[in-house]
């Protein structure tokens, strides 16, 4: 349960994807921690954010500071811009800007980050949960190691 709540911080879906074990692969692991997620009341997800720091914040767990690393080495001029257009984006739609960080540098989530404020909330909501969801999957295959 502890480490599925490192994964994700909505205890709901931490409770709900242990409950369903056994699991006899990775994937049916993986299948029903979506399955969960997509059935998670947006009050959840909101909780779920709140274990997400801001991208180019200061990550408070090993996991967002892994996830960011590429934005860390970015240039202050960049990380001033980045933290300008995340308020921006918390003032349009009331919480953290959710995005999978894992690879991509401080340049091209700025560009996404700009590209999502012409989204309306509905569909900011969609694709949140679904940036959601590739969080969770990297962080569950880590959690469980190589595939053999």
């Amino acid at each position: 349960m502890h480490a599925l709540f490192e994964c994700c911080s909505s205890s709901i879906w931490a409770r709900r994807v242990a409950g369903s074990r056994p699991f006899t692969t990775r994937d049916q692991l993986l299948d029903r921690a979506e399955r969960v997620l997509a059935e998670l009341p947006e009050a959840e997800i909101d909780r779920a954010l709140d274990g997400h720091p801001r991208i180019g914040g200061t990550a408070d767990n090993a996991s967002s500071q892994r996830e960011q690393a590429a934005v860390q080495r970015a240039g202050s001029d960049l990380l001033t811009e980045l933290a300008a257009a995340n308020r921006k984006y918390e003032d349009q739609f009331g919480h953290v800007y959710l995005v999978c960080a894992t690879g991509r540098s401080a340049e091209e989530l700025l560009a996404i980050l700009e590209e999502r404020l012409g989204n309306d909330p509905e569909t900011e909501r969609r694709v949140l949960r679904v940036e959601l969801a590739k969080i969770n999957r990297i962080r569950l295959n880590r959690l469980l190691g190589p595939e053999e």
